[in-house]
């Protein structure tokens, strides 16, 4: 059964791994690959990535890509959305440490952080404008 829009939005919106897709030209398949993201319902989802990364160059040359969040306990459900870039933005320590406290314990976040400000390099912020949902929760059939 299809999730209504506040129900898929607050799906979305909580702290899920989702899949990025983009179009990895015509000879290949999407580029599909697992990462955090955040959103908050009504808003824009963005992701927070290498500013070289073949992702952010894939989704600058494509102009969209999807992200596509699960889950398999109550109930199967998901939750799927795809949209033109918004904007890219330089990522921030700010957009780090909010990613990094969403999805670690409190205990790694310190180290995550560490590791990241000194070995992933300059970071972008990716954000879309959400225009395709699919959803549904196949527990409720």
């Amino acid at each position: 059964m299809a999730l209504s829009e506040n129900e898929r939005e607050q799906f979305l919106a909580e702290p899920h791994i989702a899949a990025l897709s983009v179009s990895n030209g015509s000879q290949r398949g999407p580029l599909t690959l697992p990462i955090w993201y955040l959103y908050s319902p009504g808003g824009s989802p963005w992701v927070l990535t290498g500013k070289g990364s073949t992702k952010a160059r894939l989704i600058e040359s494509a102009g969209h890509f999807s992200l596509m969040a699960q889950r398999l306990e109550p109930t199967i459900r998901y939750v799927s959305v795809e949209g033109p870039v918004d904007k890219i933005v330089p990522g921030t320590d700010e957009m780090l440490v909010e990613v990094s406290r969403r999805y670690l314990a409190p205990e790694k976040i310190d180290g995550y952080l560490d590791f990241a400000r000194s070995q992933l390099g300059e970071q972008v912020a990716i954000y879309m404008t959400p225009q395709h949902w699919l959803s549904a929760d196949l527990g409720q059939l």
